[in-house]
């Protein structure tokens, strides 16, 4: 998505907190982004001070890629409005970060997510085992995408990507 929204990225920083027991997982999903012609830059932040200075390492030719993870998530703020001034597209997993003013979330649909852990809690509750309970990966996933924000970072979201889009922020 990155890539189709912003054909000149040479580079995408992917921004987690290392200590975080996902980040070698979302380091290793993203190295795909060699097959698209693009330079991984893992991006380990675990202050404001890291953040900073990942997203300026990416300006002229960067794109950001932000995971779920609760420290992106709790400087979200800071990251849309550092990716908003050094015009860098980014990517979130989240919609609300669309809604605050990121450019694009891919992620789960948090609706779902909700429903799915209510019933592994009330399963628990009657007296299942933790342990015996399935695992279930997610099934849907939603895309968002803010106009707005395409705009000011002077992109332009190519119709497939619209349409493709659940939720289109204008």
């Amino acid at each position: 998505m990155l890539k189709e929204i912003s054909p000149r990225l040479a580079r995408v920083g992917v921004l987690a907190n290392p200590k975080t027991t996902a980040y070698d997982y979302f380091v290793r999903s993203a190295a795909v982004a060699a097959s698209l012609g693009l330079v991984l830059v893992a991006s380990p932040v675990e202050t404001a001070a890291d953040v900073e200075r990942a997203v300026e390492s990416l300006v002229p030719d960067g794109g950001l890629l932000v995971p779920p993870d609760a420290s992106t998530t709790a400087d979200r703020d800071l990251i849309i409005g550092l990716a908003a001034r050094h015009r860098i597209p980014a990517v979130y997993a989240f919609g609300f970060m669309v809604t605050a003013g990121g450019l694009m979330s891919y992620g789960t649909n948090q609706a779902d997510m909700f429903r799915l852990s209510a019933y592994y809690v009330d399963r628990i509750l009657r007296g299942d085992r933790p342990a015996d309970l399935p695992v279930q990966s997610p099934t849907k996933f939603e895309t968002a995408i803010n106009l707005h924000t395409a705009k000011a970072l002077g992109l332009t979201v190519p119709p497939g990507l619209l349409a493709a889009a659940d939720e289109v922020i204008e």
